[in-house]
């Protein structure tokens, strides 16, 4: 039989509501969790890991990282045949895209949450824990990396997104597309991932800064990251990735100071490009030097350069292992 091994992060999935503090806060155990449906040893062996109890804007960098090496860990295992990762939703899409960037193995990692808590009616935690333990152990799932499951929809860590602050369907991949649904009879996957990227290092830079741009933003941001000792810095661009003129003296001294400076799109969907050649724009940020993150959102190329820049921090190499990913 299948053995697939949970780890337990937090998240909705793990709350009830605390009538003393008025609102929902983690207090189930994995093995609490997995109680709610007990037919599923049916399925596969059930492992359980309580890496924690942490709600999704608690989770760091460097817990990623940590949660990384144990799923690595665990996948070492023959017997095991997939992971799954219960994480707040807030967050949810960071940490998958972090442990894909860092998932080497055939084996499938599933990150899934749950958009209501264990004192409703409608608590949806369940429902995704015995679609992932399907999905872990389904042969389409080798080979697709980190995939993120809710609503019994299943999307590339690099392409979900939530998209509501409420709605049972939050999570989408409104570029591309989901691979897949698990249906009551099967899982099946709609479409394969061509190519995904990976990034082999053994450090973490966490000193990376994100900044969004808007209608009169000047640099002062920027000038005060670069100050306080950023190793890299993500910007949110308006459109195909642009940015107010104000901003550019800031953005030029961080460039002068090697820094790498990521662009990003503000937009839900889309990639940034060198469209438009205005004070400001894409190609004006190109001519700069600075480096283009395709359709990732800012918050994901966030990740993506704390990661390459475990690896380098020449800006030529971070441009040509950034741009040859992906997401183009």
């Amino acid at each position: 039989m299948n053995t697939v091994v949970f780890f337990f992060t937090g998240g909705t999935i793990s709350m009830k509501v605390d009538p003393v503090l008025g609102g929902a806060v983690p207090a189930l155990s994995g093995e609490e969790i997995l109680a709610h449906d007990p037919e599923l040893s049916r399925l596969a062996n059930l492992e359980v890991v309580n890496f924690g109890r942490l709600a999704g804007p608690q989770v760091t960098p460097q817990h990623m990282w940590d949660l990384s090496e144990q799923i690595r860990a665990a996948l070492e295992r023959s017997e095991v045949s997939g992971v799954v990762v219960t994480h707040g939703t807030d967050t949810l899409e960071e940490t998958a895209f972090f442990l894909d960037l860092r998932h080497h193995s055939p084996k499938p990692v599933v990150v899934i949450g749950a958009m209501r808590n264990a004192s409703e009616l409608s608590y949806d935690g369940p429902a995704n824990v015995r679609a992932a333990v399907r999905v872990a152990i389904d042969e389409g799932a080798c080979g697709q990396g980190v995939l993120v499951l809710l609503n019994e929809t299943i999307h590339a860590a690099a392409h979900a997104t939530k998209m509501d602050t409420q709605a049972i369907d939050t999570f989408q991949s409104p570029v591309f597309g989901p691979l897949g649904i698990v249906d009551k009879d099967r899982v099946y996957f709609a479409r394969m991932l061509k190519y995904r990227q990976t990034i082999v290092t053994s450090a973490l830079e966490l000193r990376v800064d994100l900044f969004q741009m808007y209608a009169g933003a000047d640099g002062r941001f920027i000038d005060s990251a670069r100050v306080q000792g950023a190793r890299g810095i993500v910007i949110e661009g308006t459109g195909r990735g642009n940015v107010p003129p104000m901003t550019l003296p800031a953005i030029q001294r961080a460039i002068d100071a090697g820094l790498p400076v990521l662009l990003a799109t503000r937009c839900a969907q889309g990639r940034v490009l060198d469209a438009y050649a205005y004070e400001g724009s894409g190609k004006d940020l190109r001519n700069r030097g600075v480096i283009f993150a395709g359709s990732l959102t800012g918050a994901k190329a966030r990740i993506l350069l704390m990661l390459a820049l475990g690896i380098t921090s020449e800006v030529k190499e971070l441009k040509n292992l950034i741009e040859a990913g992906q997401y183009f």
